[in-house]
C-alpha cells in the first residue's frame, strides 16, 4: 500500500511564501514523476509543477519564476517552494506520484492541502 503524506498549506498575504512537502511511503520499487495540481473554488483541477526522477522540471506558465519544485530522499519526497504568492494561487493543492511497482505503474494522490492568499 502506498501513502502520500502532504503538508505545508496555510494562509498568507499577497507576496508571501509557503513551502509544501509530500512524501511517498509504502512497498514499491521506485517513484517516477512527482508533482502538484491545484483546484481553485469553482474551477477545474490544473497542473502546477512536476519533476522527473532525472531532475527535469515543468511548471505552469502562471507560476514560472515564482514556484520551485525539488525532490530529495531517493526521490520519494517532493517540495514546492512558493514565493510571491498571489490571490489567484488560492486553492487546494494536491500532490501526486507515479509509483513504479516494477510490473506496472499507478498514480497516487495526497489528500490535498489548502493554500489561501488574501490580504
Amino acid at each position: 500500500q502506498v501513502h502520500l503524506a502532504e503538508s505545508g498549506g496555510g494562509t498568507v498575504q499577497p507576496g508571501g511564501s509557503l513551502r509544501l512537502s509530500c512524501s511517498a511511503s509504502g512497498r514499491f520499487f521506485s517513484v517516477n514523476d512527482m508533482g502538484w495540481h491545484r483546484q481553485a473554488p469553482g474551477k477545474e483541477r490544473e497542473p502546477v509543477a512536476y519533476m522527473t526522477p532525472g531532475g527535469r522540471k515543468s511548471y505552469a506558465d502562471s507560476v514560472k519564476g515564482r514556484f520551485t519544485i525539488s525532490r530529495v530522499n531517493a526521490n520519494r519526497t517532493v517540495f514546492l517552494q512558493m514565493t510571491d504568492l498571489k490571490p489567484d494561487d488560492t486553492g487546494v493543492y494536491y500532490c501526486y506520484a507515479n509509483i513504479d511497482f516494477e510490473v506496472y505503474y499507478e498514480d497516487y494522490w495526497a489528500q490535498g492541502t489548502q493554500v489561501t492568499v488574501t490580504s
